[in-house]
């Protein structure tokens, strides 16, 4: 079965979805919303540092601000090895599941020591 392409050729359905496309568009977005993603996470561990350094709290907080960095550290080189994959690839690979499940777990960590902070 073929549809009318906008230039005017048929076109299949079921092609490729981003073959009438820019390629490198979709991954220049995805690249840069790892940059944000990165940039929020970094101004919350700042900002959770800064919570520690005004408040004497003892050791839990001395510990949460620690694991916090570690996850935000863990985090950074997530991104930046997923930003270079995106790097110049008009189809770049998907990301590998363990990656995935990885940024995740640092993204929950670093809400739950970033709670663990503000309580």
């Amino acid at each position: 079965m073929s549809h009318d392409h906008p230039d005017g050729g048929p076109s299949r359905v079921g092609s490729r979805p981003g073959d009438d496309r820019d390629p490198g568009l979709q991954p220049e977005r995805t690249r840069l919303a790892w940059r944000r993603t990165t940039l929020s996470c970094a101004v919350t561990a700042v900002l959770a540092g800064r919570q520690v350094l005004h408040h004497d709290g003892g050791a839990l907080p001395a510990v949460a601000i620690a694991l916090t960095a570690l996850a935000f550290l863990a985090f950074l080189r997530l991104a930046h090895r997923r930003i270079q994959q995106l790097g110049g690839a008009p189809h770049p690979a998907v990301m590998a599941p363990g990656a995935a499940v990885a940024v995740v777990g640092c993204t929950v960590a670093l809400a739950v020591f970033g709670a663990a902070l503000v309580w």
